[in-house]
């Protein structure tokens, strides 16, 4: 878009007005910064000028202000400035990005950042989770397979009045219950599956992959994605494109799934899914060991300049044979390197406008390393780690367990008047993942619920696995520091 505005017009004036609720801003000093309007969305005063044919200018001027403080002042500056009096910043627009704001780097960090792999570039296929579009009829509520069945049996059972009231939602012309009545006929339990709702959070949805495109409307179901965790063991990323919906917090827009993924897993939505097999659509195509056939989903570009590097043998499945590296050992290795600290601070600049980009592995040891780490976070936030059992919490009140409103206080997590989850460290409590702090919002989204046994255990796991993460993040720390010295003694 930029690159098309500028060889579009001549002159570019960019007053940015700022205000982003959405995006937490605050002035540079730290103070306040107010919207101008009452909408969240930032704003900015834009002049795009196209001049006569015969203008003597060859390259498009782009003039830069921005403005911060409150609402009042704002509009005092306005007043009062005439565009030939506001003290305008040119910007020099280049290659890949034609930034419209001023951008300052230390040293060559911008072409170091771009050596790395881009994740859109090493996955082949990708997008977007499911949009269900009527969340509180197909996913929002579903805790267990019974809700859905309940719902199921609504549908055929209820009259249409009944169940817009029932599941809270309105009709549309693309999705009207007497229409959609027969897709929901005649169920098969098989189709009821699990999805990851928000981090550490699944849901059950009905799911019928024949069906599904017809339920879920407008290419929403993702299902030529989402079939690939359906049709076999899968793992993949999701990770967040655009890091500025975080605010002015360190990036954190990655997590990880092994089943179908909701489009708001993260906060603001957007995540987009990178998984590290595809599968056939029909999965009756098989190899000799009777398991369908998959394929890596992975460059081979990138994944053959990997193997050059590290000195080893790329093999599709993961093999006890030495010399050899696997999908699975890439994937880690990237989940390692995008939760480290360090790398996150030094190329916060472009993670809050496009995918990361994974710098490549300087040797053999090092690529190993994180693969370990990387290897340990992506078990920890899948639950599969045994780690996650050693509980650091209790749950020490008798009580009816219905979540009211969750409070952190004097270590403890209450849940409501009575209950709470003890010893529960301000770290965990605290934590971001996907712009969301998992440990409150589990508890949030369960409000007037009753937790269960299982929901008390898998609650205290969570606290485990976010206080684990940020030790983990530690480690993968010290690996790219020692590397990087390496690097720079040699």
């Amino acid at each position: 878009m930029r690159k098309s505005l500028l060889s579009t017009f001549d002159k570019i004036y960019i007053y940015d007005l700022h205000g982003s609720a959405k995006r937490k801003e605050t002035a540079p000093d730290g103070s306040k910064d107010e919207n101008v309007f009452d909408i969240q969305q930032g704003v900015s005063i834009c002049f795009f000028i196209k001049t006569k044919s015969n203008s003597t200018l060859k390259e498009p001027e782009v003039l830069f202000h921005e403005q911060f403080g409150k609402r009042n002042f704002k509009y005092e500056q306005l007043v009062n400035e005439k565009i030939n009096t506001i003290p305008w910043t040119v910007l020099n627009p280049s290659e890949p990005h034609y930034f419209f704001v001023p951008k300052t780097y230390e040293g060559n960090i911008e072409s170091e950042f771009e050596r790395g792999f881009s994740l859109s570039e090493m996955f082949i296929q990708t997008g977007n989770g499911i949009k269900f579009r009527k969340d509180n009829l197909l996913v929002k509520d579903f805790f267990s397979t019974d809700d859905v069945k309940t719902m199921l049996s609504d549908i055929n059972e209820l009259a249409s009045v009944d169940i817009y009231k029932k599941y809270n939602f309105k009709e549309t012309p693309d999705w009207k219950v007497d229409e959609k009545k027969a897709l929901f006929e005649n169920y098969d339990p098989n189709d009821i599956i699990k999805v990851s709702y928000r981090q550490f959070d699944s849901r059950f949805t009905y799911y019928p992959l024949s069906k599904i495109n017809q339920i879920i409307v407008r290419g929403d179901s993702r299902r030529g994605l989402m079939k690939n965790y359906l049709h076999g063991d899968n793992v993949g990323l999701v990770v967040g494109r655009q890091g500025q919906v975080v605010g002015n917090m360190q990036w954190n827009l990655i997590f990880i799934s092994n089943m179908p993924t909701d489009m708001n897993i993260f906060y603001r939505g957007g995540g987009i899914n990178f998984p590290l097999y595809v599968y056939p659509e029909n999965i009756d195509q098989t190899t000799i060991g009777l398991y369908p056939k998959r394929q890596p989903n992975l460059s081979n570009k990138i994944v053959l300049q990997i193997a050059n590097t590290i000195g080893l043998k790329f093999t599709p499945e993961k093999e006890v044979t030495s010399g050899t590296f696997a999908p699975i050992d890439i994937l880690d290795y990237i989940y390692a390197v995008l939760h480290s600290p360090s790398y996150r601070e030094k190329y916060k600049e472009f993670l809050k406008i496009d995918f990361p980009r994974v710098p490549y592995p300087t040797n053999t040891e090092e690529f190993w390393s994180l693969v370990e780490l990387g290897g340990k976070l992506r078990q920890t936030h899948l639950l599969e780690s045994a780690d996650v059992e050693n509980y650091i919490t209790s749950y020490p009140e008798n009580g009816n367990n219905v979540v009211d409103k969750p409070k952190y206080e004097n270590g403890n997590v209450y849940i409501n008047d009575t209950q709470y989850f003890a010893d529960v460290p301000q770290t965990a409590w605290e934590f971001y993942i996907g712009g969301y702090q998992p440990a409150q919002k589990w508890l949030k989204d369960r409000k007037g619920r009753e937790l269960s046994f299982e929901d008390i255990l898998h609650y205290q796991k969570i606290i485990v696995a976010l206080t684990e993460t940020g030790r983990l993040m530690k480690e993968i720390d010290e690996v790219l520091l020692v590397s990087t010295t390496q690097e720079t003694t040699t």
